[in-house]
């Protein structure tokens, strides 16, 4: 989270020049396009650091045989990665440090045996970034550290996992913008990975998102837009610009990104509109604008404010989330540490009459 400070019409530019104070929040929301509202149905406990920027990133594993045992894990970008249940509740911590964003695929090939890959952006080492992985047991819902894997020279900050005929690619967003993909090994004792091409957007980036069906790689790059790059090894590295920061659909700091698939190519990219505690769609067909929504306070969950972090998976997640769950970062949550907020899919589906 960083000092907003940007050009609007109801502000004056004087105050920026002045010192660089923050605008406020209203006056971007008074700015932006109208966003529909729709209330949490959880949260999770608040991550361990107290009054810090610490809860950043989710990624969500659905249990397909009881889809409300479905797991959630989380980072603690000061300490680690929690494991919650969908009640919000935590079932594990693992002491990993400076982690600042995650993602997981299951059914992968783990020492032996298929499971489910967690891999976080490791930023212990500012200068030289790492993936940290685990596997994560469905069962005990515990993690379980398998070592770290070098991605490149400069600060890890984004993560998120792509498959596709050559295996499971890690794209690792740096702070600078550069993005590598690491082509991923866990099946040994051992994980290993290899850089096998480099991307680059212009200035500091961080979410990212997979679309596997299409081989699609959209990232957020903070003050400029959304991005969506070939997901293939063998594809062009040339960007292709989904959506622009221009205070209207899109308020900086550009963040989380996340995907709603449907059918065989259809659906939605979600993207954080951190500036003004919104959350923006665009048509993953076309790129084109479809709305905007805002979590909002209800009778007993609070709302969603300055998110870094979102996720989301359509499909079944029992009764509370039936048409799917979205996960987003938490940045105020009152006066407690920073935490997660759980809206049901259909909420946000029916609130922006999409389809389904």
């Amino acid at each position: 989270m960083r000092t907003i400070c940007a050009s609007l019409a109801l502000f004056s530019l004087a105050a920026c020049a002045a010192g660089e104070r923050e605008i406020p929040v209203a006056v971007r929301i008074a700015n932006s396009l109208p966003a529909v509202t729709v209330q949490a149905r959880g949260e999770t406990e608040p991550v361990g650091t107290n009054n810090a920027d610490a809860a950043d990133d989710p990624a969500i594993w659905r249990n397909s045989a009881d889809p409300a045992a479905s797991l959630i894990v989380g980072t603690d970008k000061k300490a680690g990665l929690y494991v919650y249940g969908l009640d919000g509740r935590k079932r594990d911590f693992i002491d990993a440090g400076r982690v600042n964003n995650v993602d997981l695929k299951a059914e992968v090939p783990i020492n032996g045996a298929s499971g489910i890959l967690v891999v976080a952006s490791d930023r212990n080492d500012v200068a030289n970034a790492k993936l940290a992985l685990f596997r994560l047991d469905p069962a005990t819902a515990k993690l379980a550290a398998l070592g770290t894997v070098a991605a490149g020279t400069g600060e890890a900050y984004g993560i998120c996992l792509g498959r596709d005929e050559t295996g499971v690619s890690a794209f690792i967003v740096l702070k600078d913008g550069t993005i590598n993909q690491v082509l991923l090994d866990a099946s040994g004792a051992t994980p290993t990975g290899r850089i096998v091409r480099t991307m680059k957007l212009g200035t500091q980036s961080e979410g990212c998102a997979v679309d596997d069906r299409t081989h699609r790689l959209y990232v957020a790059e903070e003050d400029v837009g959304l991005w969506r790059f070939d997901a293939r090894a063998s594809g062009s590295v040339e960007p292709v610009r989904v959506g622009s920061v221009d205070l209207k659909q899109l308020v900086d700091d550009a963040e989380g990104v996340a995907l709603a698939p449907i059918g065989e190519s259809g659906g939605y990219v979600i993207v954080s509109s951190q500036g003004d505690n919104a959350y923006t769609l665009y048509n993953l067909t076309d790129d084109a604008y479809v709305g905007r929504f805002r979590i909002v306070d209800g009778p007993a969950i609070g709302g969603a404010q300055e998110t870094d972090g979102i996720e989301l998976m359509v499909g079944d997640f029992g009764p509370a989330y039936p048409g799917g769950l979205f996960i987003a970062q938490d940045g105020h949550n009152s006066s407690k540490a920073q935490n997660f907020k759980l809206v049901a899919w259909d909420d946000i589906a029916k609130a922006l009459n999409l389809a389904k």
